[in-house]
């Protein structure tokens, strides 16, 4: 039977809105990444058949195929290809979806697969808030399927905490824990296997190492959190209950049964199962839960059968509500924290919080662990993880 293997997993350290990773060019935090993964395996760059990347924000410096520029950023020759993908927050989970799809078939056996995000440099909403005056996406047919919906990510997370009864003191309590499982996480060194040293110059031309997540708050204080302004009138949701702004890349080395024999490599973990599917575009943030349901049919296990998930905290109802759904253990759930935290990179948050559940795992002695990411017009991908 056909296997693919994750033989390495890397990312960069979040950096904050117009913070220490707020002026490297997107396509060389790409490319950093990848030179991490080939110095870390010691694989041939020329033998790398293909790299898939995620980004959401597919314009300015992240435009023109960004796979294919942060691989010219790179050590990888000019024979490897590349190609960009836009399954919304969960680019670079698909990223790995695709290419363990192509390892599994027998058409490739060593694919990069990861992501990359700039959103200071590329703000959330640029690609709809420049091409506004050629046409809004929700128009024509679509606007008669669904009338009068703005398919609103705030209105979601809104919707997701109403239909499932999330209290904003459980918003409140989540949000915090999410700051204090990061920084003992990062104190704890947790991070120090996934996150690859970037060289940073500052304005006064010193050179700082940016390795550790720059949004965690050290002390994170939940009366401020639960006493915050709701970004909706009557709503639950606050700033403090949503993902940061995070600039970051990540990518994942999957490799073939065949690769890891002919190159002497040592698999991290293997991907189980892998599903996606859509849901109800209005609820924009609910996929997680249909998707973890099909990805457990497929697989033959249970909730039960998990010993750690992560579940991208776009906002704090998205995964209470999915807990909640399932009837998931908060004890296992983004154990160090997750984007409330430690920032949501967009594009490079799948391959990001696929390295994080794996070295966890293996830290652990545990055997499976799944990930689950909401995205945009109600489509999510999931992923089961078994370590080897």
């Amino acid at each position: 039977m056909a296997e693919a293997y994750i033989v390495d997993a890397v990312r960069t350290a979040g950096g904050r809105r117009n913070g220490r990773l707020s002026r490297k060019h997107p396509a060389d935090l790409g490319g950093m990444v990848i030179d991490a993964l080939l110095d870390r395996t010691g694989v041939d760059p020329a033998k790398v058949d293909d790299v898939v990347y995620g980004c959401v924000s597919q314009i300015g410096p992240q435009t023109f195929n960004v796979a294919r520029t942060s691989i010219l950023s790179s050590k990888l020759p000019e024979s490897v290809p590349g190609v960009s993908i836009d399954r919304q927050c969960g680019s670079s989970q698909q990223a790995i979806h695709f290419a363990a799809q192509a390892v599994l078939s027998g058409t490739q056996d060593l694919v990069i697969a990861g992501g990359v995000e700039s959103m200071s440099q590329v703000p959330i909403g640029s690609p709809m808030a420049k091409a506004m005056d050629l046409g809004t996406p929700f128009a024509g047919e679509i606007s008669k399927r669904y009338p009068n919906e703005t398919f609103s990510q705030f209105v979601g997370a809104e919707r997701m905490a109403a239909k499932y009864g999330v209290t904003r003191e459980e918003l409140a309590r989540f949000a915090y824990n999410s700051h204090v499982h990061g920084a003992a996480a990062t104190k704890a060194g947790k991070f120090k296997d996934e996150i690859i040293p970037v060289d940073v110059e500052m304005e006064d031309g010193t050179t700082l190492v940016h390795d550790t997540d720059e949004g965690i708050r050290w002390e994170p204080d939940y009366d401020a959190m639960l006493g915050l302004d709701p970004i909706q009138e009557g709503g639950v949701i606050s700033a403090a209950f949503a993902s940061q702004i995070c600039d970051g890349a990540s990518a994942v080395l999957v490799a073939s049964e065949k690769a890891v024999k002919e190159y002497g490599l040592t698999p991290l973990a293997r991907v189980h199962t892998m599903a996606v599917v859509g849901s109800d575009p209005t609820m924009v943030l609910e996929g997680p839960i249909p998707a973890t349901e099909k990805v457990l049919e497929k697989s033959g296990l249970s909730m039960a059968d998990m010993d750690l998930y992560e579940v991208n905290e776009a906002f704090g109802s998205v995964p209470l509500a999915w807990a909640k759904a399932l009837g998931a253990d908060l004890e296992k759930l983004n154990v160090n924290g997750g984007a409330q935290a430690l920032g949501h990179p967009l594009g490079a948050t799948g391959a990001k919080l696929a390295g994080t559940l794996i070295y966890e795992l293996r830290r652990r002695g545990g055997r499976y662990g799944l990930l689950a990411i909401c995205e945009g017009l109600g489509t999510a991908n999931a992923t089961i993880f078994e370590i080897i």
